[in-house]
Order: structure tokens, then sequence, then C-alpha cells
């Protein structure tokens, strides 16, 4: 006889950030939680591991701002709770051209939701910044007090643990290959690989850049979401000055626009060594990564040259560390019910589109509110919807340019 399909009140399935977060609410809120991983927990194949992701407030789209600062709450009361820290405050600087209208939406946008901003020049950057930082003279810099590093695996795990502690179950090397509704129990049926069954009364869905695919041979529907390789890479700090580029020092999270959005954190992980990437990749599917650079090295190498001088050695990064992401056309994420057969009873978590990983805990509790209360009134969803893309292929207009940068 088969044995009885224990039955959930919500299922999760993909245990990176989203997941974990979404996983650790619903468990708070004493939804018996089980949450799903197709590989081994804190794995290096998706989009939620390494060593450092940057937290910021200045964002061009003025809908983003409070959710960072949602979330930043409740990345300290994740702290709390767990006794120890993943997130290590410091400035954030955003730099371009002056007449950037990225950047020049940056500043509307901090405005808008009423965050502290300062635009400084070429000179007061130089002087502020312990002389390390050189900008041209038609450059500005921008800077807010929300900023920071987040530890990308020990804030997985985190969040784990502490569902875990509020009665969660978890269990990974569960890879799902369908989700259907339960002919029984009238909830969702969610079937792995090897053939086992876990019925829920509810399923939230957030597995990155598998999003897609598994979408897809689920329901036949197309969320326009491209798998991306994105390469991080780490410069060697000139001798002598490696103390200075930390945040004990005050130095900040920084991101550049221009032609290229180049990003990167002050040295924290690696001692003697600074993180500065490319925003952007390479199409592919999670399966057909190359583990090697996805772009042209010059223009970061150029950048830091210009930027850095001889205090950061532009030769050749010393360290490089592969990872995904999960872009849509507009570079927004996709928070909404499924829909069809499943009507409220699945929810979607995905496209984060390599900027979402700060935003994790805020996230987990909009997912976990929409498969609890059928609603959220932490966020408007309109910008996050699905359905944008039946409107315009494109999704939301923007009056800027893309911040993700790919390598076909």
């Amino acid at each position: 006889m088969e044995k009885p399909i224990e039955i959930f009140d919500v299922i999760v399935i993909g245990a990176g950030i989203m997941g974990s977060c979404t996983a650790y609410q619903t468990s708070k809120r004493n939804q018996k939680t089980l949450l799903l991983e197709q590989f081994d927990f804190l794995h290096h194949l998706g989009s939620s591991h390494g060593e450092s992701r940057t937290i910021r407030a200045s964002y061009p789209e003025d809908y983003y701002p409070k959710m960072v600062l949602k979330s930043e709450t409740l990345w300290r009361d994740a702290e709390e709770q767990i006794g120890y820290k993943v997130y290590f405050k410091t400035p954030q600087l955003d730099i371009g051209p002056s007449n950037n209208k990225a950047l020049k939406a940056v500043i509307s946008s901090c405005n808008k939701n009423s965050i502290p901003v300062r635009v400084i020049d070429h000179n007061t950057m130089f002087q502020e910044f312990d002389d390390l930082i050189q900008l041209p003279d038609n450059w500005i810099g921008v800077v807010t007090e929300y900023g920071g590093v987040i530890k990308p695996t020990k804030a997985v795990s985190m969040f784990q643990t502490l569902a875990i502690k509020n009665g969660a179950f978890l269990k990974d090397n569960m890879e799902v290959v369908e989700i259907k509704r339960d002919s029984l129990t009238g909830g969702v049926l969610v079937m792995g690989k090897n053939g086992e069954k876990f019925s829920g009364k509810k399923c939230v869905v957030t597995v990155g850049p598998w999003m897609n695919k598994l979408v897809r041979n689920i329901t036949g529907i197309v969320i326009p979401i491209q798998p991306l390789e994105t390469t991080v890479f780490y410069w060697k700090i000139k001798k002598g000055y490696e103390s200075k580029f930390t945040i004990g020092n005050g130095f900040p999270t920084f991101a550049s626009y221009g032609e290229t959005y180049i990003y990167g954190t002050p040295s924290l992980e690696y001692p003697g060594l600074i993180k500065i990437p490319i925003h952007g990749g390479r199409p592919c599917e999670p399966t057909d990564r190359t583990w090697e650079p996805t772009q042209s090295l010059d223009p970061l190498k150029k950048w830091i040259q210009e930027k850095f001088g001889d205090l950061v050695d532009s030769t050749r990064p010393v360290l490089m560390q592969s990872c995904m992401y999960s872009v849509t056309p507009d570079e927004d994420f996709v928070i909404d019910f499924l829909g069809g057969e499943f009507g409220g009873d699945v929810v979607v978590g995905g496209g984060f589109s390599g900027h979402g990983f700060k935003m994790g805990p805020i996230v987990g509790k909009i997912l976990s509110d929409l498969v609890i209360d059928g609603e959220t009134k932490d966020v408007e969803l309109m910008h996050f919807r699905i359905k944008r893309f039946e409107k315009n292929s494109k999704g939301n207009l923007k009056n800027f340019d893309d911040q993700v940068s790919s390598a076909h």
C-alpha cells in the first residue's frame, strides 16, 4: 500500500533567498510549511550563494526604495532572532555623468521616497572618500545612508534556520517536475522527479533561473524570464591601502551609471581584495553554463584605472565567481498569482534581474501574504504582475536605459 501523502498548508519550491524568506514568513504565521530544493541546500548553482550582495535604496524606479527600507527592518529583525549579523551597513555611492537619465531618476526617486540624498562634485568626492575615488569633471556622486553588504549564503542559512525553529519542514535534493490540482483535497499536488508526492493547500514557486521552464511545463504559460550567466570579479588593492577600502573606514558600496553599469562592494570577504563586476552576462540555461567570464573585461579594467588609479590593480582580477541572473525585459520582478486552473492557490516570485537579493525579506513577506491572505498591504504589485507583458512585451515603460548588459 502507498503511504498516505502528508498535507501541508504551504509548499515552497526553491530554497534560495526568496523561498527561504517565504518559508520563514509562512511558518511564522503558523502555517505547516514544506520548503523543497532541487539541489543541496546552500548550493552554488543559482543566484543566492557567494560572499556579498549590495543593499541600496537608491533606485531610478521610485517603487523599489520603500521595499528596500522595509527589507532593512526585516533583515535587522531576523539578525536579532538568530543572534548573528549578515548585514553590514555603509553608505551607498552612485556616480555617473551629471546628465545621465538614470542617475537623475535616482535623485528624484530618493526625494520622492524621503530618503536623504547628497549630490557632490568631483572635488568633494575626492575629499570625502579619502582621495580614493577620482571622477571626471562632468560626473557627480549621489550619496545616501542606506547602503551596505549582505552575506548571502549566511543569510539564506539564517532564514532556513529560523523557518525550522518555527516548525517548517525542509527537504533538499528534491527536483519538482510537476504541479497539478490535487483531486482528493482540492489543493495542490507537487511531484518530485523521484516519484515522491507532496500535497499542499497552497504553493509558492521561487525557482530563480528555472522559473520559465518549470512554469511553461506545468501550465503552458510563458513568463519572459531570461536566465543569464554572470561573473563576479575581485581585484587586488595596492599594498598599504587595504584598510582604506573597508567598511570600517567608511568606504561605500557603489554603482556607476554610464555606457556600462558597474557596481562594487568594500573590501570585506577577502582582505586586500575589492569586488568590482559588470552588471550583466551571457544568456544561457542554467544547465549550459561555461563557468568562465561572460563579457569582455576591457571596459571594466578601463573603469577601474580611471576611478581608482594605481590604488587597485586593474591588469587582471585575482578571483572570479560565477552566478545566475533571472532577467525580465524591464528588469522588474514577477510577483503574482499563477492563475489559470490554480486560481489564487499558486503564487510565483521570480525575474529578480540581478538586484533582488537585498529585498528577499520583504518579497518573502509579500509572497506569504498572497498565499495566506490573497493580498498584500506592503507593496503595490502593479509593476510586478505577469499580465504587464500581455500589454507590452517589454513590460513597464521607463525613460532611461537598461542596466543589465547582455553579451550574446
